[in-house]
């Protein structure tokens, strides 16, 4: 059993039990419900929402809070004496997913 979920406007797929790593949400430990699920395939049955599949809800709990890669952006003009050096860590929400509901 998979399903199609929208999280903060990015489309995951998923499975029990697998983890997701999203933008940063709030609390560690808690207990979220996604209803915005897109799709929904078990058994060889798929449920496809217009947008969402109605009754259908994914439920995750939010496992612990990393840091992306470090990303570096450098601006250059040449001949212009122009540097600048900046760095960037996103930080990020792993969820595992416990259970996928269908719905009707």
């Amino acid at each position: 059993m998979y399903a199609l979920v929208e999280i903060q406007g990015r489309q995951y797929r998923v499975r029990e039990g697998m983890h997701v790593t999203v933008e940063r949400m709030a609390g560690i430990g808690d207990t979220v419900e996604l209803n915005n699920v897109l799709l929904v395939a078990a058994d060889g049955e798929t449920k496809i929402g217009r947008p969402h599949v109605p009754g259908a809800k994914v439920t995750a709990a939010l496992a612990d809070h990393p840091r992306g890669p470090k990303l570096v952006i450098y601006k250059f003009r040449r001949r212009k004496n122009y540097r600048r050096k900046r760095g960037h860590r996103q930080s990020l929400t792993r969820l595992r997913i416990e259970k996928i509901e269908a719905g009707t």
